[in-house]
């Protein structure tokens, strides 16, 4: 004989019992905002490069300031570190928009420039936490601002637009096929003390959807051939890992779960430019040696 409590206790919920708390997806993070901030963020991009190619500069340009402040932000919430914002930011913009006239000389003697006023700003701080802060503030600026200045040097051609495009394309391929992947067949842990979640069979899933994106966008937009986009492809998957796998470390050296909380189902900026920025200095390179203009 069973009883109304027992019946109750294998339903899970009595008639006026509260609706139980919703299980976290096996994604780790909101769907559907995650979705969805990126279809805007994605038809922003495309949208810029397709009308006004000096347009894409700018949104770089912005993403650019707000991931650097959330970086200064979490340096310093994290260990204390004070990076010299200023000049990061100023200096960061100086590559980016030095980058359309000038290419690449005009982007590193900006770089230089930065560095040099990030070493004069720390003064007014004394002694001690220098050589600490000095070198933050010079690796914000070359993992943040340099590196997203070659994706700005990306459109500089004719077919410059298409560039960038393939740059995106791969990206997202990678970041995508990584997920599915990872949450569908996901077993094996890549990094386990770096990104527990990140597994082998999601960096197969990367490797295989980032190199068709590779193949059919070089092949359709650069005119180039099937192994040049196979080469860029998995230059891509292999450099989005990194990126991925890197701000991970910083993240977890920090303490920290999120660079922010501006982009919902995300976190910060910074926590979606970490696969792109070390792809599009491997973007630029590859397609100057594959394909030059």
């Amino acid at each position: 004989m069973v009883t109304a409590g027992q019946c109750e206790g294998e339903s899970g919920m009595s008639a006026g019992s509260p609706d139980p708390p919703s299980r976290p997806s096996r994604a780790g993070r909101d769907l559907r905002a995650a979705i969805g901030v990126g279809v805007v963020l994605g038809a922003a991009i495309i949208l810029s490069l397709l009308m006004v190619r000096f347009v894409f500069i700018g949104i770089v340009a912005a993403a650019v300031a707000v991931s650097t402040v959330e970086l200064a932000s979490a340096l310093k919430r994290g260990a204390d570190i004070r990076i010299s914002l200023v000049p990061v930011l100023v200096g960061g913009q100086a590559m980016l928009w030095l980058s359309w006239p000038f290419g690449l000389r005009g982007t590193l003697v900006a770089f230089v420039i930065t560095v040099l006023a990030c070493l004069a700003w720390r003064f007014r701080h004394g002694v001690d936490g220098y050589v600490r802060d000095v070198t933050a503030s010079v690796f914000t600026a070359a993992y943040v601002p340099l590196f997203a200045a070659f994706a700005a040097m990306l459109v500089r051609p004719e077919d410059g637009a298409f560039r960038a495009l393939c740059f995106v394309i791969g990206v997202v391929a990678s970041d995508t096929g990584g997920y599915a992947f990872g949450v569908l067949f996901g077993k094996h842990p890549m990094a386990p003390k770096i990104s527990p979640k990140k597994s082998w069979e999601g960096f197969g899933g990367s490797m295989l959807v980032g190199v068709v994106a590779g193949v059919l966008s070089v092949t359709l937009m650069l005119d180039g051939q099937w192994w040049q986009g196979a080469l860029f492809g998995a230059a891509l998957v292999g450099t989005a890992t990194l990126g991925d796998l890197m701000e991970s470390l910083i993240k977890r050296d920090l303490g920290i779960k999120d660079m922010g909380n501006l982009l919902p189902g995300h976190g910060g900026l910074m926590d979606r430019m970490d696969s792109l920025l070390p792809s599009a200095a491997a973007a630029w390179m590859m397609l100057f040696w594959l394909i030059p203009t």
